[in-house]
């Protein structure tokens, strides 16, 4: 019984994320007017795993107690390269890829050595970083397109449907979970990283690694932009330097991750919970397109579910005197 209570305590964060996506996007699926269909789950889907991966991005770094407003900006970015180097033969489609996924790890690592080395808020230092990547986007891609040899097979496949029902972008998003994220929570370096997080002083003191958990947190962050900025080339067979989509995308990792129940404090939460945390806060959305709610209200109802969100998972700090009983 103290088992059920005690993982109850350390993950309730992301099982009430999973509980309300599951609510929503069974009203969403029972008011739509094509019903629970493979193509209605493909398409939810499809849209769920790009905030989903930024979301998790995001968490490395919330976790050590920052903060990564970058996050869009390298997603735009490697969009762009992707739609330039993701062509060609599949030996020329594998070095595109890794390409883009080696630009997304650069940005990260530039993050790192900024916030680590030069000593700079990570709002802040992000926030510049931010407007460099997003600079080399338009320069990249003045305007919407992709190379006219893009890899338009490989994005049906990964868009797709397997044996027709299941979606494949789905099953990406579990797969990089169970591959990624659960075995980096067990690692030393995960370790480290919640450490970090949750007294970075007392980690220091303790002789954790701080500095190589800070920068392997903006590494990961990096890394799981430049997928989302792959997989969107996917989706939309080209690339665009939309700031609108860079800005969108960052506000919205953030409040994928507090949905998620990772804490902003640092040091608690999983990137498990972000990613239902993506996928409720894109059954918001949905919600109000079935119910033919007015686009311009849109926003009203996401920020007050976030406000609720945040307010909900502040409400421990009134009673707490010491910062150390957050994470008994």
């Amino acid at each position: 019984m103290k088992e059920w209570k005690y993982f109850f305590a350390q993950h309730r964060g992301a099982l009430a994320a999973a509980l309300l996506f599951f609510v929503m996007f069974t009203i969403y699926a029972v008011n739509h007017p094509a019903g629970l269909t493979p193509n209605v789950v493909q398409t939810a889907a499809n849209k769920g795993v790009l905030l989903a991966l930024v979301a998790i991005g995001q968490t490395f770094v919330v976790l050590t107690a920052g903060i990564d407003l970058s996050v869009g900006m390298v997603f735009v970015l490697c969009n762009c390269v992707a739609s330039y180097v993701v062509a060609g033969s599949p030996t020329m489609v594998a070095f595109g890829i890794a390409a883009v996924l080696a630009t997304g790890l650069f940005c990260g690592a530039a993050n790192g050595a900024i916030v680590i080395f030069g000593r700079l808020q990570p709002i802040v230092a992000t926030i510049a970083s931010g407007a460099v990547y997003f600079g080399l986007a338009l320069w990249l891609r003045r305007s919407p397109g992709a190379s006219p040899k893009f890899s338009s097979d490989l994005a049906d496949v990964m868009t797709g449907k397997v044996l027709g029902i299941v979606p494949s972008s789905g099953i990406f998003l579990a797969a990089i979970v169970l591959c990624v994220w659960i075995p980096f929570r067990r690692s030393p370096l995960g370790r480290a990283v919640y450490a970090t997080g949750s007294s970075e002083s007392a980690a220091y003191m303790s002789g954790v690694p701080v500095k190589r958990a800070k920068f392997a947190a903006y590494m990961f962050s990096g890394f799981f932009s430049a997928l989302g900025g792959l997989f969107l080339t996917f989706f939309t067979y080209s690339g665009e330097a939309s700031s609108a989509n860079g800005s969108t995308y960052t506000l919205y990792s953030i409040a994928a991750v507090v949905l998620g129940g990772v804490s902003l404090f640092g040091g608690r939460g999983s990137a498990i919970g972000a990613v239902f945390g993506a996928l409720a806060f894109r059954a918001i959305g949905d919600l109000l397109f079935v119910f033919d709610v007015d686009p311009l209200w849109q926003p009203l109802f996401q920020g007050t579910v976030l406000l609720l969100a945040v307010s909900v998972g502040s409400a421990r700090l009134l009673g707490v005197r010491n910062k150390l009983e957050l994470f008994s």
